[in-house]
């Protein structure tokens, strides 16, 4: 909670800084590579820095977590807080590293807004990085004290023991840990990170959700190849069986919940991979109450894990299922051609909904669902491709 002098400085500076945070964001990326080239190299996605989409998704939660500060003084935005210290914990973020990055944050905020950053506007503003910076490292340090994972001993190396083409653009990778152990059982619906060694020396981090059944024997991931994506890239053309990759715990909040609730498993393109896990689970606990499962796609070709995605409807009694092709092919029906629309689909009240796609898809259909009776509360999404931080 900022103190009451805190809050009010804020909320009479929150314009300045929200219409200077890309540059500030900015500035502050080029201070903290130049002090510390080994976080681009070997930490941040260096893709994500050349499209800007770092700074925008450090901007946003900044103003973010300030706008709710001032206008919630009695709560936290613990969604936001949870999603942001999966990503780091995925990552092998430090406790030490916060204060690397508030040096060069603040200097960088002091340079954008020159005289206007008084040492009151400083303090408060102080005040919000720390509150938000400790949250998070308190979070972090669960997740680590969870998975048993000590700090810098992120990463376990793991066997690749089979490869599938499944479409031109996505290859699965099924995995197991090179020490004979047993996989880490894993919630339906997260995602691991891995990291790769680049022809450059870099080593660069991606994440992929895990698209298995939890408690199996062997972790698969499905990895989508980008036109400019390095690491996806790599997978691709240098990633066989026999290969090994170093692999982290499984992260993530975006996690199926345990009820009986009627469900809608909602996904485009890649984002079908942590729906069938939850398939998967769903089957093998025997949910009883009804699924209703949609996938809109290309074409039936790019349709990633296709006919695993079938027949994991076909295996669960109470599902149903409507695939959505722009351009469907003979002998491979969809429901419809186009965009995704719901108004034929059967929602039944009480449905939580779990939606996994790029970000037009997920406004489309969040619409559709709360135009349907389903509460905002019963919707949870992760967004795929470039609008995320989890893009290859």
């Amino acid at each position: 909670m900022l103190s009451e002098t805190a809050t009010a400085t804020v909320r009479a500076t929150l314009p300045a800084v929200g219409a200077a945070v890309e540059d500030i964001t900015a500035l502050f990326y080029e201070k903290l590579f130049a002090a510390h080239p080994e976080l681009l190299r070997d930490l941040f996605n260096r893709g994500n820095q050349a499209a800007g989409t770092q700074r925008q998704a450090l901007a946003g939660s900044i103003a973010g977590f300030a706008t709710y500060l001032v206008e919630r003084p009695e709560e936290r935005p613990d969604a936001m807080l949870s999603r942001i210290a999966h990503k780091h914990a995925s990552l092998g973020v430090s406790a030490g590293q916060y204060k690397v990055v508030h040096q060069h944050l603040f200097e960088a905020i002091g340079e954008v807004l020159g005289d206007a950053v008084t040492p009151e506007v400083a303090a408060a503003w102080d005040e919000v990085y720390w509150l938000m910076a400790n949250a998070l490292i308190a979070i972090e340090n669960r997740l680590y004290a969870e998975h048993g994972v000590l700090k810098g001993d992120t990463w376990r190396d793991w066997e690749v023991v089979g490869r599938t083409e499944e479409t031109a653009d996505v290859a699965t990778f099924r995995l197991r840990p090179a020490d004979g152990a047993a996989a880490p059982v894993h919630r339906p619906g997260q995602y691991v990170s891995v990291q790769v060694e680049l022809p450059d020396g870099a080593r660069q981090i991606r994440q992929y959700s895990i698209s298995c059944a939890p408690r199996s024997a062997l972790r698969t991931i499905a990895v989508k190849r980008i036109g400019d994506g390095e690491v996806s890239q790599h997978l691709h053309a240098r990633v066989r069986e026999g290969s090994r990759l170093r692999v982290s715990a499984p992260y993530g909040d975006l996690v199926l919940e345990d009820g009986d609730a009627p469900l809608l498993l909602a996904s485009a393109g890649i984002g079908c991979t942590p729906i069938l896990s939850m398939l998967e689970h769903l089957s093998a606990t025997g949910h009883t109450s009804p699924v209703t499962v949609v996938h809109a796609d290309r074409s039936p070709a790019t349709h990633p894990l296709r006919e695993d995605h079938g027949l994991l409807v076909e295996k669960l009694a109470t599902a149903s299922g409507h695939f959505f092709y722009e351009r469907p092919e003979p002998g491979h029906p969809a429901d419809r051609t186009g965009l995704v629309d719901l108004s034929g689909v059967h929602v039944p009240a009480g449905t939580r909904a779990y939606l996994c796609g790029p970000l037009p898809f997920m406004r489309a259909v969040r619409e559709q669902l709360l135009a349907k009776g389903v509460p905002a509360a019963d919707i949870h999404y992760e967004v795929f491709g470039p609008d995320l931080w989890r893009a290859a």
